[in-house]
């Protein structure tokens, strides 16, 4: 508090100096608040500056700097040691021979296709971050997930901070969960979640999620970027010092990345992204990051009255459902991690404008134009005037160079207007050369694809079986 004397001035009367007396009274006491300090920080990188900036200077992202509180020394002391206290005891300077590799125990979660992608199950003290579009079904798939482990003999606690403890039990009710012994905790305070953690010693966390927890020691915002890292910071240091698994839900942006700051990604063990239109009945979970499994690992579920269910056999979902081969559709053969999947790609070729379009859909669309220039330059396959539209079947994302043959072979069948034969397949990589690059793992997908059915396949020399294959003509 500071003491501030006021002193009034009035005019007791013009001297024959013209003066004026200067009368005192009374000091007055005003209370002068301390404005708090702000920063902006940066959504993206996290770095902070005084003042705010259309392009953070740091990583060059353009308007992600939101103002936040800057800390007093004292709590961010505390906040230091605190955060010290948490690590795990330092372990002994051993050369890398002497270090026995143990592989992690793995727990199934009750769910294959979730097992898939996180490498075989939980592992004891990873850290899980899940994120997708609001509604998409990440708190049904994790609900399902704790009750199995839970069922299995693990002890389970699912903490909400975005519903109370009713709207679970309603949601186990619609889900057919009956009897569930999941402890639930409708709570977003950080250092009460921990006491809860250490008090009932759960084998399996969900924190549902992370974007509404928050800790006194901040006095930022709830979902604000130093609320975000601080507290799952805390929650991955709890994870590695009591062995404690945690699944962290994340909300994601407009453009569908993870929000929050970057770190974040950079923290835990695992991120996975929840995809899928939510006018369809089909979801996919794809590992973006994995310490303890392949990453690009995909699983495919069915959303259904009882909640998701897992689909065995996703490439039946991807294929097209003609009973006669059309023009402009050719089935590609593509990696999803480890898993080797059937897609169908269509094309449609129509005439275009003045200014044609090129617009693909779960393609990249800066390689379809390349495409177009080589089919142009090398096979002589004109579509300088013509709209092109290409399409993945499903809803899924296809990012491998794998998928360039197939692509070409579709477009030059709807211009043409003439089908492919029926049965068959292609997969191989374009180069601006002309030339036809080989895939990797090609020999898994023609025993996939031989599996279902096809008996055409135009691959890669380098991509052609090396004993003779009755299932394969070409």
């Amino acid at each position: 508090m500071q003491q501030i004397q006021v002193i009034s001035i009035r005019n007791q009367g013009k001297t024959s100096a013209g003066s004026y007396q200067l009368m005192s009274h009374k000091p007055l006491t005003i209370t002068a608040m301390a404005k708090d300090k702000t920063l902006y920080t940066c959504n993206d990188c996290g770095a902070t500056t005084p003042r705010w900036l259309g392009k953070c200077p740091s990583c060059g992202a353009w308007n992600s700097l939101v103002e936040t509180v800057a800390e007093t020394p004292a709590s961010g002391k505390n906040r230091m040691g605190a955060a010290f206290a948490a690590l795990a005891p330092s372990s002994e300077v051993r050369p890398l021979a002497a270090i026995e590799a143990v592989d992690v125990a793995r727990t199934p979660t009750g769910q294959g296709e979730l097992d898939r992608v996180l490498g075989g199950g939980i592992v004891e003290g990873g850290v899980v971050l899940i994120g997708g579009d609001p509604g998409i079904g990440k708190s049904t798939l994790l609900l399902q997930a704790v009750d199995a482990l839970q069922r299995s003999g693990l002890p389970a606690l699912y903490v909400t901070g975005e519903e109370s403890g009713a709207q679970v039990a309603l949601r186990a009710r619609r889900l057919g969960i009956t009897g569930s012994q999941v402890s639930v905790l409708a709570e977003i305070q950080l250092e009460k979640i921990i006491a809860t953690l250490a008090a009932q010693q759960p084998a399996v966390a969900v924190i549902d999620s992370i974007q509404t927890v928050y800790s006194d020691q901040l006095t930022s915002a709830p979902g604000s970027v130093a609320q975000v890292r601080e507290c799952a910071a805390h929650l991955t240091r709890w994870a590695k010092s009591s062995g404690c698994a945690i699944v962290l839900v994340g909300h994601v942006t407009k453009d569908g990345q993870l929000a929050g700051p970057r770190v974040l990604e950079h923290m835990v063990d695992t991120v996975l992204y929840f995809e899928g239109d939510t006018h369809s009945s089909f979801r996919l979970i794809r590992a973006i990051k994995n310490r303890f499994g392949a990453v690009n690992e995909i699983g495919v579920f069915a959303m259904t009255e009882r909640g998701l269910k897992g689909v065995s056999n996703p490439s039946a979902i991807f294929l097209s459902q003609h009973a006669q081969p059309v023009p402009g559709s050719c089935v590609l053969v593509t990696l999803e991690g480890t898993r080797p999947m059937l897609v169908e790609i269509q094309a449609l070729v129509d005439s275009g404008g003045v200014s044609p379009r090129r617009l693909s859909v779960g393609l990249e669309r800066d390689r379809l134009a390349m495409l177009l220039a080589v089919l142009h330059q090398h096979a002589g396959v004109a579509t300088g005037d013509q709209d092109v539209f290409v399409n993945a079947v499903g809803g899924v994302r296809i990012s491998e160079p794998a998928a360039d043959l197939a692509v070409m072979l579709a477009i030059t069948s709807s211009l043409r207007g003439k089908a492919l034969p029926k049965g068959f397949i292609a997969f191989g990589e374009v180069g601006l050369a002309g030339e036809v690059r080989p895939a990797p793992r090609g020999q898994e997908r023609l025993k996939e694809a031989a599996k279902l059915g096809f008996s055409v396949a135009v691959v890669p020399k380098a991509n052609a079986p090396k004993k003779a294959d009755k299932a394969f003509e070409g």
